[in-house]
């Protein structure tokens, strides 16, 4: 059974949230204490440490590959590691798989590792899986003081679950966003959780659709660029969680920002917050 077979629409309105540096404010946390130094010692990087952790978070933090899915972050990282520092066995089949996969997720690199015939391509994704697994265990063990939504984060889930059905859409781990939306009582005020297992953020969001939403009734409530991606490829609405602006972004949302979508006066509106989160990354 998929986990859409349990949904049940209730609302014209649908609004999609992502969860890691939208929702909670673990994003840096996990970047910084699990993810890169996880990959550092998986490839047994140590000698270039310090300059490769900041090239990881520069990737997956502070530039417009912001929240990039884990596996393609690993393979762009990987690459350049293999280019400027150290051999990376089997990089260009990781970075194949990352580019064509249709579910990257721990079971997606699970299935690719076991069907592989190249010896070097089953090796560079074997060590892919032991990686994130290593992050998830990693992530499981932060100090829970890391791990708190932003301030204003369920007050906005809130204001949208009076008028919406609300769609948690993550690329995390889904037994860690579970426990750490659960905990906040975020759960409360959602009505579907689709994470890393589930596919894509653009895939999760198509699903939703044939439940029959009004695309301009739709809006993807994201902090990197991947969420607007995934949004316009549904041609939905994108509302950004500005990086180092996250409080002032959410209470936009709950003053103006589901006004306008319930109105029907989004696009504008959301044209002008794209390039507000454009200039923000930087892009």
């Amino acid at each position: 059974m998929s986990i859409f077979d349990t949904f049940e629409r209730k609302h014209d309105y649908l609004v999609c949230v992502d969860s890691d540096g939208c929702v909670m404010d673990t994003m840096n946390c996990k970047h910084f204490h699990c993810f890169g130094p996880c990959m550092v010692a998986e490839w047994g990087l140590e000698a270039w440490k310090d300059e490769i952790l900041d090239r990881w978070n520069v990737i997956n933090l502070f530039s417009m590959t912001r929240g990039i899915n884990r596996f393609k972050g690993l393979a762009m990282a990987l690459g350049e590691i293999d280019q400027k520092y150290k051999p990376i066995t089997g990089v260009k089949a990781l970075q194949h798989w990352a580019d064509t996969a249709p579910a990257l997720s721990n079971d997606g690199a699970a299935k690719a590792a076991a069907e592989a015939t190249d010896p070097d391509a089953k090796l560079v994704l074997e060590k892919a899986l032991s990686w994130s697994k290593a992050v998830n265990a990693a992530i499981m063990e932060l100090d829970e003081s890391l791990k708190v939504p932003y301030n204003g984060a369920k007050e906005g889930l809130a204001a949208a679950h009076q008028f919406a059905d609300v769609a948690m859409v993550s690329s995390a781990n889904r037994d860690a966003v579970e426990e750490e939306w659960g905990k906040f009582g975020l759960l409360e005020h959602t009505d579907i959780v689709l994470a890393q297992d589930v596919g894509s953020k653009a895939a999760c969001i198509k699903e939703m659709l044939k439940f029959g939403y009004d695309l301009d009734k739709v809006v993807m409530v994201g902090d990197a660029p991947g969420d607007c991606d995934a949004a316009e490829k549904n041609g939905v609405h994108y509302y950004p969680i500005l990086v180092n602006h996250e409080k002032e972004s959410w209470d936009e949302a709950i003053a103006v920002g589901f006004g306008k979508l319930q109105s029907g006066e989004y696009a504008a509106y959301g044209a002008e917050k794209k390039q507000e989160f454009l200039r923000n990354l930087g892009g």
